[in-house]
This record gives structure tokens, sequence and C-alpha cells, in this order.
């Protein structure tokens, strides 16, 4: 795993070999999507591990003992639509109580810039440690847009986790917002011309949901 400042970038072998499966372009539409649940889960153990705790006194069978719980509010998982959807299971599975907002962008085809048209955050927003899904971080400007968009609803405690990304987008996200810890499974060599991760593995939404 290497890190720099708010950034982490995983060598973890596990991370590595589902990534590469991912990339198959034979890759069916069930083992890419599962693939994609447990990336994120692996993803999100390490993400996940500066969580608030509190002791609380429970009784075992043997004694009564205090022991740590997750404090605060309940974390909120926020992906951004479609493709985030595919990572939503692998952190939830982790958190169970998570609660679940929705950011819907698209790109547009000809700026290669996302457009927003839906945005749903569980309420108090400003009081969860907030964790943004997308499997691609390509130009940056989705999660870019996204993030801005979760801090004029208050949200402060930001978190962004992807799966492959391209320098360049990784680099726009960094500067756009540099409080942000983003995760990071592969940092892949570039963006071609049409705004594509290259070598990347296609478009994730299309692989999770089997459509063309």
């Amino acid at each position: 795993m290497n890190n720099q400042e708010n950034i982490t970038i995983f060598t973890h072998p596990l991370i590595q070999h589902k990534i590469s499966i991912l990339r198959d372009k034979e890759t069916g539409t069930n083992i890419f999507r599962k693939l994609v649940e447990e990336i994120a889960m692996l993803e999100a153990f390490e993400a996940l591990g500066d969580l608030p705790v509190h002791d609380v006194e429970i009784e075992t069978p043997i004694e009564k003992c205090k022991t740590p719980k997750l404090a605060g509010r309940k974390l909120a998982i926020v992906p951004i639509l479609r493709a985030g959807l595919g990572m939503v299971s692998g952190v939830q599975a982790l958190v169970p109580s998570a609660k679940i907002g929705h950011i819907g962008l698209y790109r547009n085809e000809e700026t290669h810039e996302p457009v927003e048209y839906y945005c749903k955050l569980p309420t108090p927003i400003e009081e969860r440690v907030i964790v943004v899904t997308d499997p691609m971080l390509a130009t940056g400007g989705s999660a870019v847009d996204a993030i801005s968009m979760i801090k004029k609803h208050g949200g402060k405690k930001i978190k962004f986790m992807c799966i492959i990304a391209a320098p360049e987008g990784l680099k726009r996200l960094h500067e756009a917002h540099p409080d942000v810890q983003i995760y990071v499974g592969h940092l892949d060599r570039e963006l071609n011309e049409a705004a594509y991760i290259c070598p990347g593995l296609g478009d994730a939404g299309d692989r999770i949901f089997g459509t063309k």
C-alpha cells in the first residue's frame, strides 16, 4: 500500500488479483459484480480504520468489561450513480447500519464533463463519516462535483473509494478537495482521447449491470 497525503493506493495481492480478473473482457456480469463488491469490502476495511469509537460496558459469559463500539452517527455511503451502486454492498457488509444516499451524474459525451440530475443524502449529513463510491476515477469531474454537492449540503468528513484511477483524475480530485481521503485500488497509465482509462476495464456500469 502506497500512501501520500490523503491518498492511499493499494498494493494488496488480493485486491490486485481481483482487479486483474475485472479487467478481462471475458469476465461475465455475475462474476464482475461479485468482484466489485469484494474489492469494495477490502478497500473499506482500510478506509474505515479511523472510525471513532467509545467504550461501553457489556457482560460476557465470564464477567463485565468495557469494550469499544463505534461512536457517533451512522456511516453514510453515497454511490455516484449508477456504477457506484456496485460498491455499496461491499461497504455495507462491514457496517450494516450505514445509511445510503445517492448522487446522480452522467457524462456529457462531447465535453466529457459531468451533468447532475439527482442528489439525496441521509441527514444529518454533517455529523456522519461519508464514503463516496465510484469504481472509475477517470477525468475526476464526477467525483469533484459529487463531493462539492455533499459539501454544499453540509458534509465534512468525506472519503472517496474507487477501484481504478487515471493519474489525471486523481490529480484533479486531490487538488479540488485536498481534505478528502482518497482510496484507489489501482492507478492506471492514462486517459485516452475518449476519456477512458487505459488499460482500464471498459465501462464499469455496463459490466456491473449487464447493459451496453
